[in-house]
């Protein structure tokens, strides 16, 4: 597994130029793939790693919305996690196929075996990984996470981390996402690609 660690700057404020960036986006086939814990920063960093190679993102969760035309805690509710998964597989196989691009995926869906067989075939698996307190911090924003209802966060996001990091773990690129700017972490990912394509 690659795992990007921070280097030298260059004028432009990242580690690789302008000119590195344009020959990487040339060399990218397959969607990037962004996965990892909830509150990790995949849809904030993606957006801007999809706009800094000048390719179209998608939110995977975004989609499923739309296409459901209900909230993702409406989805669990009404019809549970299975339904939802079985949806999330069927939204991010279509992501998929759109070619090159950048996808944010939820973060169960990694988890989800058929799903994860899926990515790692037809895209670049790219896991976004941060500490806990980074993660309970930033999702203790949002109260419309249905896995984090009715319990300790710290707690919940601790256990969940532990289950799913063998999972995520299969990702070929692996990039922490800490308390500093987002776009350290694209500057990550653009090194381990780089070292990778």
């Amino acid at each position: 597994m690659n795992i990007a660690q921070p280097g030298n700057e260059s004028a432009n404020g990242r580690n690789l130029s302008d000119e590195e960036v344009k020959a990487l986006a040339a060399r990218i086939t397959r969607p990037l793939v962004l996965v990892g814990m909830m509150g990790v920063g995949k849809s904030t960093i993606g957006r801007k790693l999809a706009q800094l190679l000048g390719l179209h993102f998608a939110d995977a969760d975004d989609e499923i919305v739309e296409a459901a035309q209900m909230p993702i805690s409406d989805i669990f509710d009404q019809f549970g996690e299975d339904y939802f998964r079985d949806g999330e597989r069927r939204v991010i196989a279509r992501l998929l196929e759109d070619g090159k691009c950048v996808i944010a995926t939820g973060g169960g869906a990694f988890v989800q075996e058929p799903t994860r067989e899926m990515i790692l075939d037809k895209g670049i698996a790219i896991w976004l990984d941060s500490d806990v307190e980074t993660l309970v911090e930033r999702v203790s924003r949002n109260d419309k996470r249905p896995l984090l209802r009715g319990g300790d966060v710290h707690e919940i996001v601790t256990r969940m981390k532990a289950e799913r990091e063998p999972a995520y773990a299969q990702a070929p690129i692996h990039v922490m996402s800490d308390t500093g700017p987002h776009a350290e972490a694209v500057d990550r990912i653009l090194e381990a690609l780089e070292k990778c394509l």
